[in-house]
């Protein structure tokens, strides 16, 4: 049998089959998250959101609101990567959607749930704006996914 049409052994474990290690997992959702939260946070800030973001710390400043976006959008990102990471193995397709459906999540959670109760407003409401929230959020979903995705792949 010729080295070529050599079976693999039992033992032999390919690079793709690995799971990545926590600093990968780690640098995937901090890169991935603070690259979604930027465009993401480029789009509120022209939505004229950001103050409102800032409100959750006591501030009313874009600059805080949009700090403050960028860490929530790098936690988020991370609470996906590193329990996650698998979900982001495979075609970018995958990963993509994957990011999508994740940050479709996080609208429900976010500015559905969250971000209203903390500030005493009603629950749950839809209107344009938060339909315009949702597109951000996939948004920032999708990007999160591919970045996060590429960085894993290349640190194996």
């Amino acid at each position: 049998m010729t080295a070529q049409h050599k079976p693999a052994s039992a033992t032999t474990v390919s690079r793709d089959s690995r799971a990545p290690s926590m600093s990968v997992r780690a640098m995937a959702g901090l890169v991935g998250g603070l690259a979604g939260g930027a465009v993401f946070g480029i789009l509120m800030a022209m939505m004229g959101m950001l103050p409102m973001i800032a409100s959750l710390v006591g501030f009313t400043s874009a600059g805080v609101g949009f700090a403050v976006h960028l860490v929530i959008s790098i936690l988020i990102g991370l609470a996906l990567t590193i329990p996650g990471a698998a979900l982001l193995q495979g075609s970018l397709m995958k990963s993509a959607f994957v990011g999508a459906l994740y940050g479709a999540l996080w609208w429900v959670l976010g500015p559905l749930l969250i971000m209203p109760a903390m500030m005493g407003m009603p629950l749950f409401t839809l209107d344009g704006a938060s339909v315009t929230s949702l597109m951000g959020h996939v948004i920032y979903g999708l990007i999160l996914g591919l970045v996060a995705a590429m960085i894993i792949r290349r640190r194996r």
